[in-house]
């Protein structure tokens, strides 16, 4: 008798969790991003540093800079993220891939290679990712990336050279591809001056 009573109350009950479970707002898809950035073109410039191999490290960062999740400082000191989107991996890797691009574009250096392979190196190229987020200044965005970057020499483990990098690049709106767009060129603007610093420090001119 018990037994057939609480079959008769439970099956009632899931009905109703069941249809209660039916009606529930489906969670929207998470947009992922990729870095974008323009394609990138062989140096025709004859090498005058062949010779040296490099190794690019992933770029140390807060918990926040260093999710896949895409930051926004929205308005003061607030740091926040754009809901419903991330970057295909997180920000430090995304940006330590775009400047092993460019620098093996460069045609300057032997070979690049990253701190995930046991690739032998003469160079290493180490450094602290500040910032990578957009920031609203009179309701539009811009983009602001702040790398410090040191140039070390991987026998000895001297510190070579470091520099402070700085680059703020406009989105055209506040839609979240424009400002996914500026992200992209804001690196390949630091892939630019990077590269020159760091021929700068192999010619003497510092």
């Amino acid at each position: 008798m018990i037994r057939t009573a609480l079959h008769r109350f439970a099956l009632p009950a899931l009905l109703t969790l069941l249809s209660a479970c039916s009606v529930l707002p489906q969670a929207k898809p998470v947009r992922v991003f990729l870095l974008p950035g323009a394609p990138v073109a062989p140096s025709t410039t004859p090498s005058t540093q062949g010779d040296l191999a490099l190794r690019v490290h992933t770029p140390q960062a807060s918990r926040m800079l260093a999710s896949p999740r895409i930051a926004v400082v929205p308005q003061g000191h607030q740091l926040s993220a754009y809901q419903g989107a991330r970057w295909a991996d997180p920000a430090p890797q995304l940006l330590r891939d775009r400047l092993i691009e460019a620098l093996r574009a460069s045609g300057r250096l032997a070979s690049v290679s990253s701190d995930d392979s046991n690739l032998q190196a003469d160079l290493e190229l180490i450094g602290d990712l500040r910032a990578f987020q957009s920031v609203y200044q009179d309701g539009t965005p811009q983009v602001l990336i702040r790398l410090d970057a040191t140039l070390v020499d991987s026998a000895s483990r001297r510190g070579l050279a470091s520099r402070h990098f700085e680059i703020r690049q406009p989105s055209t709106d506040a839609q979240l591809e424009s400002v996914v767009e500026a992200f992209g060129q804001a690196s390949d603007e630091l892939s630019r001056q990077l590269l020159a610093w760091m021929l700068a420090q192999q010619t003497g001119d510092r």
